[in-house]
C-alpha cells in the first residue's frame, strides 16, 4: 500500500484487513485466562471441525508450537497481532473514487480453506480490494493451512496466478504428461511474430525469384553455370 510500485503481484493466506473488535478483544482476553497460548495459536489456524477429525496434523503442530518456539516472543507476538489496525482499504469505483481510493494497486490472489477460520476476513478482504484484479480461491476440503493440507492445488494455483502475470510463457499441465498450455499473451505474440515473418518471407521469395530470372537472362550461353541459393525459408519464432 504504502510503495504499490515496488510490488508485481500478491499471494495472501488468510488474510484480515480489519482490526479486532471489541468482541474478539473480549473473547480473547478471556480465552487467554482460560486457554494456554498454544490453544490458542491452535484455534486460529484451524476451525473447529479439523481440531477434531485431524489430528495427526494438529498433534505435529502443538508439539512445534509448544517445543520449537520461544513462547515469550509467541506471547509478543501474538499481542502484537490482537493489536493490529485496519489497513482502511476500499474498493475503488470507476467513475468515482478509482484514482483515489486506498488500495492494492497490483494483482493478488486470496487464499483461503473452506474450513478456515479467516474466511470471515478474506471475503471481507476481497469485498474492499479491486474486482479487475483480485482473484479469490476457497480451497475445498482444507482448513487453515492449505500450503499444508493441499500443496498440490495451491502450487498449481499460483503458477496459473503468475502465468497471468505474463512472466511463464508455458505451464505444464498436472494431468498430462507432455503437454502444456502457452500464456494468451505470448501466444498473441508468437502468432504476430510468425505473421510478420511469413510476410518477410514471402517478400524476399519474390525478390529473389525476380533476380535470379534477370540474372539467368543477362548470364545465358556463358559455360560455366551460377549457383542458385534456394528460396529463403520463413523465420521461425520461439518464446
Amino acid at each position: 500500500l504504502s510503495h504499490p510500485d515496488l510490488v508485481e503481484g500478491l499471494v495472501l493466506i488468510n488474510v484480515d484487513p480489519c482490526a479486532k473488535g471489541w468482541i474478539d478483544w473480549a473473547a480473547s482476553k478471556f480465552s487467554g485466562w482460560t486457554t494456554n497460548i498454544v490453544d490458542i495459536v491452535l484455534a486460529h489456524h484451524f476451525g473447529h471441525e479439523e481440531l477434531q477429525a485431524n489430528l495427526d496434523l494438529i498433534q505435529t503442530y502443538r508439539l512445534h508450537i509448544a517445543q520449537d518456539i520461544n513462547q515469550d516472543n509467541l506471547q509478543l507476538f501474538l499481542t502484537s497481532y490482537n493489536s493490529r489496525r485496519d489497513l482502511e482499504i476500499e474498493r475503488p469505483v470507476p467513475g468515482i473514487n478509482e484514482n483515489t481510493a486506498k488500495t492494492l494497486k497490483c494483482p493478488a490472489l486470496l487464499v483461503v480453506g473452506d474450513n478456515s477460520p479467516a474466511v470471515e476476513g478474506v471475503v471481507e478482504c476481497n469485498s474492499r480490494l479491486d474486482p479487475t484484479k483480485t482473484t479469490l480461491l476457497k480451497m475445498a476440503d482444507c482448513g487453515g493451512l492449505p500450503q499444508v493440507v493441499q500443496p498440490g492445488k495451491l502450487t498449481e494455483a499460483f503458477k496459473y496466478f503468475v502465468q497471468g502475470m505474463g512472466y511463464i510463457p508455458y505451464v505444464q499441465l498436472s494431468h498430462l504428461s507432455t503437454e502444456s498450455v502457452p500464456a494468451a499473451s505470448m501466444t498473441r505474440l508468437m502468432r504476430s511474430r510468425t505473421h510478420s515473418s511469413s510476410s518477410v518471407g514471402s517478400g524476399e521469395s519474390i525478390r529473389s525469384r525476380s533476380h535470379t530470372s534477370n540474372h539467368g537472362e543477362g548470364s545465358a550461353g556463358t559455360p560455366e553455370g551460377i549457383d542458385l541459393q534456394d528460396a529463403p525459408q520463413t523465420m521461425e519464432v520461439s518464446c
